[in-house]
């Protein structure tokens, strides 16, 4: 190869060119944005419309029909959802991945825009699920002042000082009692007087504005006009006028009551025991997690000092901080990759025990460091996916170095009157094309990731990136890099030319001529010296690095004493074996058919699951009380949770939120009164079993607690926002909607593994519903409309105006006085014409009556359904799956009910489709590549029998280790089939070339298998002890990345035994056999049958 040839030739050219790809992925490296995850688009939008007042059939048919009706028809949409709940309306739609959601929102809002919804109903939000907009930080403000003063504090001071830090988004504040101004209105008074309500909303309006009244000139100067006229104080809005009597003015004060107060309270929030004001902390997007994690942080810190009110017994405590996490995770794949890379190089120098461990180990840091300047330039983020492919491939990247540097090593000895630099020459000649088509191999099996849909490709783009750079540029130093220290270590003592070949002597006898001889004397001498002073830091780290590795040696003594006993003897039994093997080939084929067969027969035993949960040391508890139960009641219950909790050693903090569940993916959280969630974080390196035991018991020491239901145990999602198990029922008739769903659950809650089983169709919210005797309205000159909008406005109020606080608006509220509005009396005797003579009460033109409606309904594609959901604990998904398709298949259905499995085992199997097809694909390209290495259709064929031997290892290693079969253990799967096959492809390339020179088939592959058998042994051993810190899977993130690399170790090291014997046997019956067919009409002596091979 002729760029070997030139890097020995330009050793200096070659070490600048090294110590550049240094500099720029160490200055990309420090530019990187750091996050928990790669940039996961999801392909969802949620339509969300508020509807004050309305009840789910309203919402159904007034919101929800019309939406679904309208964004149906957008391009890319495969599937229409919605929930109408009381007051609000979400229809859901799920696009095909890889849909541009940006011009998606764009179509969706369009057809939003033209609809004609109700006068009423607030404008129609769009919201996408995105982890990536969950907040980074939440912070609990709480002490001894009122819940009021704590909400403005955190409104006008905190917040304030951070939503100005630098990659900081927003700051959204929820919880304590947000301020607003009540006008209770003297119903009796408004009567007597002959004033209707919407008059004083009208006149509360009108007095309460800010005007632009143009400009005037005066002499020289122009003034600006301005009418200023907004309320200042409370005081003030009861001293406007609303009316006159008889020319008397009649003030607010004289029929309402102007009070300080607070908006209902939908939702409270307490952490451990103690109420408080939850202050939100969202990034920007492309920003460092952990920086602005920190930046916040640090702020905090300075606000505790600053900020009125917080060195009075008022505290600000950090409840959930996901840089936390994030750094672990990071760190942890680093040192993962670092320990991994410590393995290699060691165990290196056991098979080396020379210097040359050290000069493999290069490799390693310029690869990993390099790779991170291709991370930036292609918009990738450090996460646990790129990192985990650096760690996945840090073993991976000497292979090629080792390869090269054993070629070099034996032409090395066989000595001769060549120099050193041409016999480094020829060696890493010999196997250079062999190198460079095993990384192809490798690189080439990530294409497929393109095609594969669903979460998976999302998800390992990042991860093959990251290993697709780091063996390119392994590659590069292998065919660069080695021969160049491979040549200065073992060259003769002549000094290194550094400046090139010597410049002819010159006799200026012009200027110009003299002017370049003194240029060129000092360039000389420049570039003398700087070659000088590149070979003595060269020769310093040389003599510094050879230190180390002589206290390493002595270190490394009694393992290599072992090596040294059990290698020799390997060494020595190989040759005859592999004799034995090719005299018995259908006893070892049959053997190893049989095997696979046996492996093969283990796999439905497996289990199935779309991706391992990962443990971060907290969870959610949902919780559910009956509807209609008030929020106080909530609140009493959620506490009794919470002291259960701190009750447990385990339990660092517990949070509590009543009358929402949350925030999850950048969508807001459902809100009701009879809702709430718990946060509950564990104590410092509690993870995986520790955490699910505490989930279990706290499940049994929940289950006493009166009124509420099923409690549901979540981990904070990260990957998808459906249940584990969700099986949805659909048909229109909802009272049987709701008694077939409550069967089913029933049914489930039997299946082992599956927990908090609860259907979504629930008893239904009380209602107090108002039927208008259209006939007695008419009789009494009473209009529907104006009649509905005077009930409206003194039962829930009308917000006729703000009033404006520095940079907060206070809400004024206007509607009837307490007692004439909060009980079910009170609404009948409302006066529904408060301009009339004899006022006329609602129950004299209306039914007023207790009914019940349902608390939600759900729809999908325009069906009704009822969705039974369900956690699952110590079994995985498939398993589950198949006892639950087995209860619908016995399940009696009303005529025009539809039973399905839908939730994450339907993204499973998209996922798992998409990844089998990849896996077809990606033996096919690497197929394509080593056909074109080899120029033949027949060696590539040997060789790829080493993939589908390789799976006895991935099925004994993930039955070993108790691993499911998963989205990461076929990506694994998919790295296996680009890795497998590299030392095979060497292997047969050296059969080759003996071939070639004219040996005997069976002499040739016996030579050559005994020659490569030092190499492939040190290959795998440095892939499997790199791989094996992160199969090992400890620490943060872990359950991520341990299944993949037990999956490419099981693999590797059953391919490698492939290649050692079913390889040479496969290789040898096919010649054989195509020598039988062609005889001597298809080769010449000495030469492989079809001369179907490449010069190396």
């Amino acid at each position: 190869m002729k760029i070997i040839g030139f890097s020995i030739g330009r050793p200096v050219t070659i070490i600048m060119l090294m110590t550049a790809m240094l500099l720029f992925g160490t200055i990309a490296f420090s530019r990187l944005p750091i996050n928990l995850l790669p940039d996961i688009t999801y392909p969802t939008l949620t339509v969300r419309t508020e509807y004050v007042g309305a009840a789910p059939n309203e919402i159904e048919n007034l919101i929800s029909e019309p939406i679904e009706e309208a964004v149906g028809v957008v391009t890319g949409v495969v599937r229409v959802s919605s929930v109408s709940r009381p007051e609000r309306s979400d229809v859901i739609l799920e696009f095909e991945w890889g849909t541009n959601m940006d011009f998606a929102s764009l179509n969706v809002r369009e057809k939003i825009d033209l609809l004609n919804l109700p006068q009423a109903a607030e404008k129609p939000i769009l919201l996408r699920f995105d982890p990536s907009l969950d907040p980074i930080l939440r912070i609990a403000l709480s002490g001894n002042e009122s819940l009021t003063a704590l909400r403005i504090m955190a409104e006008e001071e905190i917040k304030r000082e951070l939503e100005a830090l630098e990659g900081v988004a927003a700051v959204k504040i929820s919880g304590g009692l947000e301020e607003e101004i009540h006008v209770e209105l003297d119903e009796s008074r408004l009567a007597s007087l002959g004033i209707p309500i919407t008059q004083v909303a009208t006149r509360l309006e009108q007095e309460n504005v800010n005007l632009a009244g143009g400009t005037i000139k005066d002499g020289e100067t122009e003034y600006l006009v301005r009418i200023l006229n907004e309320f200042q104080a409370v005081d003030e809005i009861g001293d406007i006028i609303v009316g006159q009597v008889n020319t008397v003015p009649i003030l607010l004060s004289d029929v309402a009551s102007v009070t300080k107060s607070h908006k209902e309270r939908k939702l409270s929030a307490r952490i451990n025991s103690r109420e408080s004001i939850e202050i939100a902390i969202y990034k920007e997007a492309g920003t460092n997690t952990i920086q602005v994690g920190r930046v916040v942080k640090d702020r905090l810190d300075s606000v505790r000092e600053t900020v009125t009110g917080l060195t009075s017994g008022v505290n600000l405590e950090v409840v959930f901080d996901q840089s936390i996490f994030i750094q672990q995770s990071v760190d942890e794949v680093l040192k993962t990759a670092m320990y991994g890379g410590i393995l290699a190089i060691l165990v290196l120098y056991l098979f080396l025990r020379s210097s040359s461990s050290l000069i493999i180990g290069v490799s390693i840091p310029i690869s990993v460091v390099t790779t991170f300047f291709f991370l930036y330039a292609f918009d990738v983020s450090l996460n646990i996916m790129s990192l985990g492919g650096l760690a996945l491939g840090v073993g991976m990247l000497v292979d090629n170095s080792i390869v090269v540097l054993e070629g070099i090593d034996r032409h090395r000895r066989r000595g001769g009157d060549q120099p050193v630099a041409e016999r480094v020459r020829l060696g890493a000649s010999e196997v250079g094309q062999a190198v460079v088509a095993a990384t192809l191999t490798t690189v080439c099996v990530f294409v497929p990731i393109v095609f594969v849909e669903g979460i998976a490709g999302q998800l390992f783009r990042d991860l093959a990136l990251a290993v697709t750079f780091s063996l390119i540029v392994a590659t590069l130093v292998a065919v660069t890099l080695i021969p160049v220290i491979s040549s200065i270590l073992h060259r003769d003592r002549e000094v290194l030319p550094v400046g090139g070949d010597e410049p002819s002597a010159q006799d200026p006898t012009t200027v110009m001529g003299k002017v370049r001889s003194v240029i060129g004397t000092v360039w000389n001498v420049f570039s003398s010296g700087l070659g000088y002073v590149v070979t003595g830091v060269f020769y310093l780290v040389r003599w510094v690095l050879f230190t180390a590795w002589g206290l390493v040696r002595v270190l490394l003594w009694p393992a290599g004493w072992v090596f040294d006993r059990i290698f020799p003897i390997i060494r020595r039994a190989y040759p005859p074996f592999l004799r034995w093997a090719l005299a018995n080939r259908v006893l070892t084929l049959f053997t190893g058919t049989a095997l696979l067969a046996g492996s093969l027969y283990v796999v439905p035993t497996i289990g199935i699951e779309l991706i391992p949960q990962m443990s971060q040391g907290e969870f959610f508890v949902n919780v559910k009380l009956p509807v209609g139960t008030p929020l106080p009641a909530t609140e009493d219950a959620l506490n009794r949770m919470s002291e259960i909790a701190r009750d447990y050693p385990e339990v660092s903090t517990v949070y509590v939120l009543a009358g929402t569940m949350g925030q999850s993916g950048g969508n807001a959280g459902e809100e009701r009164e009879n809702i709430g969630q718990l946060h509950i974080r564990l104590e410092p390196g509690l993870r995986g079993a520790a955490e699910e035991g505490v989930m279990n018991r706290l499940r049994d020491s929940f289950a006493p607690i009166p009124g509420i239901e099923a409690p549901e145990f979540a981990r904070p999602a990260l990957f998808s926002f459906k249940n584990p198990v969700e099986v949805e029922v659909s048909g229109y008739n909802l009272t049987r909607l709701t008694e077939v769903s409550e069967e089913l659950a029933a049914e489930m809650s039997t299946v082992p593994g599956l927990t908090d089983v609860k259907a979504s169709m629930e008893g239904g919210n009380p209602e107090v519903q108002i039927l208008f005797d259209r006939r007695k309205l008419a009789n009494l000159g009473l209009n529907l409309g104006t009649v509905t909008q005077i009930v409206q406005n003194k039962v829930q109020g009308n917000v006729a105006t703000e009033l404006t606080r520095r940079d907060r608006k206070i809400d004024i509220r206007v509607w009837a006085e307490d007692e004439t509005r909060l009980s079910l009396d009170a609404i009948r005797r409302l006066v529904v014409n408060p301009e009339g003579t004899v006022p006329v009460p609602l129950a004299a033109v209306a039914e007023v009556r207790v009914a019940q409606g349902p608390s939600e309904i759900r729809r999908v594609n325009q069906q009704r359904v009822a969705i039974v959901s369900a956690g699952l604990t110590g079994r995985s998904l498939g398993d589950a799956a198949e006892d639950i398709q087995g209860i619908i298949d016995g399940f009696m259905l009303p005529i025009d009910f539809v039973v399905g499995i839908k939730g994450q085992n339907e993204e499973m199997q998209v996922a798992f489709a998409s990844l089998q097809f990849a896996i077809l694909l990606s033996i096919f390209l690497v197929y394509l590549v080593m056909a074109s290495q080899f120029e033949s259709l027949l060696h590539p064929f040997v060789i790829m029998f080493t993939f589908p031997f390789s799976i006895i290892g991935v099925i004994a290693t993930l039955v070993l280790t108790g691993q499911t079969i998963s989205v990461v253990v076929l990506i694994g799967v998919i790295m296996l089939c680009g890795i497998v096959v590299n030392n095979a492809i060497v292997l047969v390339d050296y059969i080759n070339q003996l071939r070639r020179r004219g040996t005997e088939l069976q002499e040739a592959i016996v030579e050559a298998a005994q020659t490569r058998l030092w190499p492939i042994m040190m290959t795998t051993a440095t892939t499997v002890l790199g791989l094996l810190p992160m199969a090992i899977g400890v620490g943060e993130g872990a359950e991520l990345r341990a299944p993949m690399a037990i999956t490419v170790i099981g693999g590797l090291i059953a391919g490698t035994m492939v290649t050692l014997v079913l390889v040479p046997l496969i290789y040898m019956t096919i010649e054989s056999a195509m020598a039988s067919v062609y005889g001597l009409f298809t080769r010449t002596a000495g030469q492989p049958v079809s001369q179907e091979v490449v010069e190396a």
